[in-house]
């Protein structure tokens, strides 16, 4: 395991997977083929990435990456040795997302926010206002427009946020807030932004790309 340093005050955490080919982005193998939906995986995190280190330019944050499949080795030779990384372990999405909130906080951040690689439009402005909008509120969304969410950051471990939700469906981001409500959080909004995941949404990637 690669030892973290020391973690700053506003932790950044990225949720990806190793582009095996295969085994991930499943859902775009039929319009793409094996090799090209591990390839599409491999751009859209360095893509991500990408908008991560602009974000370091404007504002102390520490980051790391949290990866499924694959191993510390081939992270590093992919996408160099200068990042955290860490493996996100067992369990369903949110328990993964829990986990590394709950490591994050005992190591001494003080807001942390999460985000995929599968959103072309997250961009550093959209980070930094993540950021920024975490110092007078609880909960932080960044709506996806296929129900889930993009971004969510906290400012202290709420595990409620992440038990009982149905996750990979259009219910995701309306169940995460109905808890909210009921733990009366207070939440901000980003920008609603659209992932790619399927097919048809490859015109979203072809586009981002486009205006890079």
């Amino acid at each position: 395991m690669v030892k973290s340093p020391k973690i700053a005050k506003q932790h950044l955490i990225i949720f990806t997977r190793y582009p095996e080919p295969g085994k991930t982005k499943t859902r775009l193998i039929p319009a793409l083929g094996t090799e090209g939906a591990a390839e599409l995986q491999r751009q859209m995190t360095e893509h991500t990435l990408f908008q991560v280190q602009q974000l370091q330019k404007t504002t102390t944050v520490s980051v790391e990456v949290r990866f499924a499949g694959g191993n510390f080795e081939l992270m590093q030779n992919w996408l160099g040795i200068g990042l955290v990384y860490q493996s996100q372990g067992e369990g369903d999405l949110g328990k993964r997302m829990e986990r590394s909130l709950l490591n994050a906080f005992v190591a001494g951040a003080q807001s942390v926010v999460i985000i995929g690689t599968d959103c072309p439009g997250v961009n550093a402005q959209i980070l930094a206002k993540a950021f920024v909008e975490l110092q007078q509120c609880d909960l932080v969304l960044g709506p996806a427009i296929d129900g889930g969410y993009y971004l969510i950051g906290l400012r202290r471990p709420v595990p409620e946020l992440f038990i009982n939700i149905n996750w990979g469906t259009v219910q995701v981001l309306k169940q995460t807030v109905d808890i909210a409500h009921q733990l009366n959080l207070s939440i901000i909004y980003l920008p609603t932004l659209a992932d790619v995941d399927r097919p048809e949404d490859l015109l979203i990637w072809e586009k981002a790309i486009a205006g890079e």
